[in-house]
């Protein structure tokens, strides 16, 4: 359209095909179209997705699809960095692991099934449930990066000390540079899970929503 679509009309196209892939999905019985829901990203790309819902709010269920197929992207993409911050993340006693339905130390295949378990759940199953079990996950795993950003930030303030004890830290020798690039990877990592993390308050909202009927 010249000039742009119309801002009305891309939130109704949104919200239309949100609500009409969901209730096509749970009303057919043919596996092949939950695998054609489930690999669209893989096998079209991400563009057209993020044309019709990319820009919807999270408490809309166009927005909260959309967030959906993030996750399982990035799960799938970093697979095994994120089975590590799993490991790292998930605390001896918490409910995380029963709620997201994963091992106490999974395996990037744990992940990688894990992440298409979610996403066909939110078509296939409870959708509620499925918000809960992606808020668990990215919980865990916000903490995982919060937990390797700490050693990070103690490490690099280790390294400074012993740079500065030989007399040598000048701001330019290699003990310096190296802390500055633990410090900016820490920041990089507190970043990402603090994006996590308001992620798994959209996926409780949204779960909260769909229980009283108000997600659209």
């Amino acid at each position: 359209m010249a000039g742009g679509a119309d801002p009305g009309m891309v939130n109704e196209i949104a919200h239309s095909s949100a609500a009409s892939l969901l209730d096509r999905v749970r009303h057919s019985e043919d596996p092949a179209v939950v695998a054609r829901v489930l690999t669209v990203v893989e096998r079209d790309g991400v563009d057209d997705i993020a044309e019709l819902w990319s820009s919807s709010p999270s408490d809309s269920l166009p927005g909260v699809l959309w967030r959906l197929y993030m996750l399982r992207t990035w799960m799938r993409t970093h697979r095994d960095a994120i089975a590590r911050l799993w490991r790292v993340g998930e605390p001896v006693a918490t409910s995380a692991s029963a709620i997201a339905g994963v091992d106490q130390a999974p395996t990037e295949d744990d992940i990688a099934r894990l992440a298409d378990s979610i996403l066909s759940g939110a078509f296939t199953g409870d959708f509620a449930v499925a918000m809960e079990r992606a808020a668990a996950f990215t919980d865990v795993v916000a903490l995982g990066l919060r937990v390797e950003a700490g050693r990070l930030t103690t490490a690099a303030k280790e390294r400074e000390m012993d740079v500065s004890g030989d007399g040598s830290m000048d701001g330019t020798g290699d003990g310096d540079v190296d802390a500055q690039a633990m410090r900016a990877k820490a920041a990089r990592m507190l970043h990402t899970g603090a994006n996590l993390m308001t992620t798994a308050k959209d996926f409780h909202h949204a779960a909260n929503l769909w229980r009283r009927g108000k997600l659209e």
